[in-house]
């Protein structure tokens, strides 16, 4: 190729190149007019809309969380002029030394605050804030805001709900695109479970400002403004009047009290006590401090977090497991005198009742030294104990203990089944056997279970064998839907269901622990539990269904320091029973006591 044709490509590829360049620049200044937006914005003011956070409904449609409008004012420290503090103290009825502090706060952490926009005042009255905004040209870098806050139209479920509050550096560095400084987002409860679905997505109004600052028309006449996207709405498991209720019965006292909807898994009330009441959830704020200093605990959500001994109403699973191996049949009879001996000279105690007793009586009266023979039996079968008991706790696991159920709650511990290897370890591998764990018959020793897995054995019962994941978010999904069932066959469960219903129905002076939880007509079956409390009185127990058949509802009371199972957990629990299925209460001198029952002050 001669030099003149290689000049005549060079020009031809230089105006290409020159035409392609025009192009884009046509395109960039006239076109496309996001990167005027970009080289112009120092003469703009971008003004983010929030969305509304999502509502959160009980399962009657009953609003449990709601919105109201929250009038703030920002800060942008850097674009901060000198400007009139006593005018603005007037105006946001504050004191101007709250002023000068905040400023004087914010010139000392200049370099780390950078040109972040900070909340200066929240929650204005809306006069206050309609006064601001009529002469806000005269403070640059400051502005008003608008936007919503939680509002709870119904005291229920406190803990449940959980409560929202301003995002920190981690929370902002993990999602960078989502979050600013001054932004909001659920921390526990709820509000945390579904952030993402109540959030929402910010929109943002883009205006054009003038050199002293004030705010001008909408640049392109909004033509590049962003819609908020609102959160979605959430509907709960919650019975609203039923967990207000159960927050009535556990005043006072410290403890939970589970209801479930055995065929589904739906969770109906769920209380921890003491707990979080609405109030304090709307000014989280003020009463922060307070609530993680008070001994009592209350943002400690025992129904999933605690871990405690089952007690007897573990006898029950001890049952089943005996039936399964064929080591118990429902007419074997064992003695009783006021206990089991489990060594010559040691005996695991019992109250006194008539006997011998079959296995219908034996649940009915709980006694211990009862299933003290059955998990004797149970783990003596082939003569191989690490192996027995590997299969025993295998049944146990399958009844959904030693292990989180996967319920939709945060922090939903696992509470504790032993191994055989923890026995090997504390005693020596082949030198431990039966009296050394004879506690694990009645629900005590090394067992640690949570509220919602005592529950959850309570809709067992009910169902015959099998459980559906409790939760408390309505969730068609198959982990919440599909049945999950125990090792032990449906077939075994009629006669240690028989035996929860005398508990209850058999009438007073028949030897039945729990008497207290009977209505007529409503076919209650439960069963008490005593658990030892290293800390004090006993921990009073009770699990219970109802109707027998076809039970529409699953309950567990479990009060710290209530005593004895039949006296305290299982009326309560009996109660929360009768007002779900009649919509009211027929035995008003028990619910009184237990409404005036106190072992804490009140929250």
């Amino acid at each position: 190729m001669d030099k003149e044709n290689r000049a005549k490509i060079l020009i031809i590829g230089l105006w290409v190149v020159v035409a392609i360049l025009l192009g884009r620049l046509f395109y960039i200044q006239i076109l496309d007019g996001s990167y005027k937006l970009d080289s112009t914005n120092n003469s703009m003011v971008y003004e983010t809309i929030y969305p509304p956070r999502g509502i959160i409904y009980d399962r009657n449609g009953l609003m449990l969380v709601g919105n109201k409008v929250s009038y703030n004012i920002l800060v942008t420290p850097r674009e901060v002029q000198p400007f009139d503090t006593l005018l603005l103290a007037k105006a946001l009825g504050i004191e101007p030394d709250f002023i000068r502090e905040k400023m004087d706060y914010y010139r000392t952490y200049r370099t780390r605050i950078g040109y972040q926009t900070l909340t200066f005042v929240k929650q204005l009255p809306v006069e206050q804030y309609m006064y601001f905004a009529e002469i806000e040209y005269a403070f640059p870098g400051f502005r008003g805001e608008v936007r919503s806050i939680r509002d709870y139209p119904y005291n229920a479920g406190g803990n449940l709900l959980g409560y929202i509050n301003e995002v920190d550096a981690n929370e902002i560095k993990a999602e960078p695109e989502a979050y600013r400084s001054g932004d909001y987002i659920g921390k526990t409860g709820l509000e945390a479970i579904k952030e993402k679905e109540l959030r929402g997505s910010k929109g943002y109004h883009i205006f054009l400002r003038d050199s002293r600052n004030r705010r001008q028309d909408a640049y392109a006449d909004g033509e590049f403004d962003l819609d908020a996207v609102p959160g979605k709405d959430i509907t709960t498991t919650i019975d609203a009047p039923l967990q207000q209720y159960g927050q009535e019965l556990m005043k006072g006292k410290k403890g939970s009290l589970i209801a479930i909807e055995p065929s589904t898994g739906e969770i109906l009330a769920m209380v921890s006590s003491p707990g979080i009441s609405v109030d304090e959830l709307a000014n989280i704020g003020q009463n922060y401090a307070r609530l993680v200093t008070d001994p009592n605990k209350p943002m400690f959500n025992r129904t999933v977090q605690a871990s405690y001994p089952p007690g007897s109403v573990f006898k029950l699973v001890n049952g089943l497991i005996g039936l399964q191996e064929g080591v118990l049949k429902p007419s074997y009879k064992y003695s009783c005198s006021r206990g089991y001996y489990y060594t010559r000279s040691l005996k695991l105690g019992c109250h006194t009742h008539r006997s011998p007793l079959d296995l219908t009586e034996a649940v009915m009266m709980s006694c211990n030294a009862y299933f003290c023979h059955v998990l004797k039996n149970v783990l003596e079968k082939d003569g191989d104990m690490d192996k027995s008991f590997d299969k025993w706790r295998e049944y146990v696991l399958s009844c959904g203990f030693g292990a989180p159920l996967g319920s939709d709650f945060p922090s939903e511990l696992g509470g504790n089944i032993p191994t055989s290897k923890y026995y090997d370890k504390l005693y020596g591998k082949n030198r431990w056997k039966f009296s050394n764990i004879v506690s694990l018959s009645v629900g005590q020793g090394e067992i640690g279970a949570t509220p919602l897995q005592i529950a959850n054995l309570a809709a067992i019962m009910a169902n015959r064998g099998w459980y559906k994941i409790p939760h408390i978010v309505r969730d068609s999904s198959p982990h919440f839907t599909e049945k999950h069932y125990t090792m032990v066959d449906s077939t075994h469960f009629s006669e240690v269901v028989d035996g929860m219903w005398l508990a209850v129905n058999a009438g007073w002076g028949s030897g039945g622990t729990a008497s207290w939880a009977g209505v007529p007509g409503l076919d209650i079956c439960g069963k008490t539990g005593t658990a030892q409390n290293p800390h004090g009185a006993d921990n009073s127990v009770f699990i219970c269904f109802a109707p027998k058949d076809n039970p529409k509802i699953a309950v567990v009371g479990y009060v710290e320091g209530g005593g004895w199972g039949g006296s305290t957990s299982c009326p309560i629990a009996s109660l929360l029973v009768e007002k779900y299925l009649t919509g009211s209460i027929s035995r008003p001198d028990l619910e009184r006591r237990m409404l005036d029952l106190k072992f804490i002050e009140d929250e």
